[in-house]
């Protein structure tokens, strides 16, 4: 009866996986790259750059406008008595008079110079603008980095949680062996009631584990902005037998000076921060520019009349050249020269620091891949000592000169072996993509 109870549970249990969407890597971070909010908004902040460049641009450009009037007065007087220059009383009769005038024109201005402010503007839109494409182009890259390592958490939980699988299967006919084998007084109860607790305590092993398994899944499609509700299975990328040449992946990466420098190179953030430096550079030009005389023009051509038939026959044609100099501005423009200095030394030294963190991330990022890559050497052996180390001992049991406690230890053993195997494999992935990441190498554009 009990069989067939772990056969029905066996098949309820796998009956939801035929409703499994199967999820790649790769699909994994092309659903984030495009549903990220962030990168949704620094896109969207994109145009804004777009247009104030081309706002820039327009400045330098002769201004122009139309514009027509008509107006309309009219006066009633009810009349009245007014004297004249001679005293006399005169009656002034009851009028109503009525004015009319009509104008149009056309016009504008145009700075022919403002200490070249005009010109560091543009300059500036520009940065600002290549700026941002950077700042886009490093978040897709954390973008897969963090949606590649959700995944391998996933992966991760779900290795541990086929090991408790295992465990259990192993426990089941350990139980059921030492069962029958004290039926037939080979052994002592005691060892049944042993077998027994550590099978329920492998089952609770293996719930806990589910449940790690599907917090890391739903920790995924959460940041994919998937259905947590729906069934997803994950398609492992290395393959089914989870083999890892370490050798392969170490020989990416020279040494701890060149990855520096290809880290300058190539990371987006420190190229944006170039840009500000050199942004808040064109700033001072355009402080400076306060001290110095602007020249300006304007220009009109118009007309009016008091008949619309009448609007042309007076022309009006208008040009004015303005020369602007600054004597004293109430300390208004030197403020603006000390502040702009202050905001160009300000970007210089974030510049610094950040050149200071990426040497930190590249050369932490290639020493946590050297020990993960010796300890995952390390836990390889493990695993194959601790499984010969338990064969023996449950040969030992099996003839009766080993107790129970040694082949549960020895069986403990080798299950934490596994476990430690399959952490230290995925750690290994993520120090490499974290160090691909600090340099600048990761990828996006084959997801986009």
């Amino acid at each position: 009866m009990k069989k067939y109870l772990l056969i029905v549970a066996a098949l309820l249990v796998t009956l939801p996986t035929f409703a499994q969407k199967q999820l790649t890597l790769d699909e994994a971070v092309k659903i984030a790259l495009q549903k990220n909010p962030n990168l949704i908004k620094l896109k969207n902040s994109l145009d804004g750059a777009k247009a104030q460049l081309k706002n820039a641009y327009g400045e330098l450009l002769p201004s122009l406008g139309a514009s027509a009037g008509l107006s309309w007065q009219r006066i009633e007087d009810a009349g009245s008595s007014q004297r004249n220059f001679l005293g006399e009383l005169v009656e002034v009769p009851a009028s109503t008079a009525e004015n009319r005038s009509y104008s149009a024109g056309i016009g504008g201005g145009v700075t022919l110079f403002n200490g070249l402010a005009n010109y560091a503007t543009i300059s500036q839109r520009q940065n600002n603008l290549e700026a941002s494409q950077y700042n886009i182009a490093k978040l897709k890259q954390t973008i897969v980095y963090q949606t590649t390592d959700f995944y391998y958490v996933v992966l991760n939980a779900e290795d541990l949680m086929r090991v408790r699988e295992e465990n259990v299967k192993y426990f089941q006919k350990f139980y059921e062996s030492v069962n029958e084998r004290n039926k037939l007084g080979s052994v002592a109860v005691a060892d049944v009631y042993a077998a027994q607790v550590q099978l329920g305590n492998a089952e609770l092993a293996l719930i806990q584990a589910q449940n790690a398994y599907d917090q890391a899944k739903n920790g995924l499609l959460s940041y994919l902005a998937l259905n947590v509700m729906e069934e997803y299975a994950l398609v492992n990328p290395f393959g089914a037998d989870r083999a890892i040449d370490t050798n392969t992946y170490m020989k990416n990466f020279e040494d701890i000076q060149t990855l520096v420098s290809v880290a300058l190179d190539k990371r987006f953030d420190f190229k944006s921060q170039q840009l500000e430096v050199s942004t808040a550079k064109k700033g001072e030009t355009i402080a400076w520019s306060g001290v110095m005389p602007s020249i300006s023009a304007d220009y009109r051509y118009g007309t009016g009349a008091i008949s619309l038939d009448k609007l042309f026959d007076r022309k009006t044609l208008s040009v004015s050249l303005n020369l602007n100099i600054p004597i004293f501005s109430n300390f208004s423009t030197e403020t603006a020269i000390q502040q702009a200095e202050i905001t160009t030394m300000n970007a210089k030294e974030d510049l610094l620091a950040l050149e200071r963190q990426i040497k930190i991330e590249v050369k932490q990022g290639h020493n946590d891949l050297v020990a993960a890559k010796k300890s995952l050497e390390v836990a390889l052996k493990n695993v194959t000592a601790a499984e010969e180390n338990r064969k023996i001992n449950q040969e030992r049991y099996n003839l009766g000169s080993a107790t129970i406690l040694e082949v549960l230890q020895a069986n403990r053993d080798y299950v934490d072996a596994l476990r430690n195997k399959i952490n230290t494999v995925f750690d290994f992935y993520r120090q490499y993509d974290k160090l691909n990441n600090a340099i600048g190498r990761l990828d996006f554009s084959k997801f986009e």
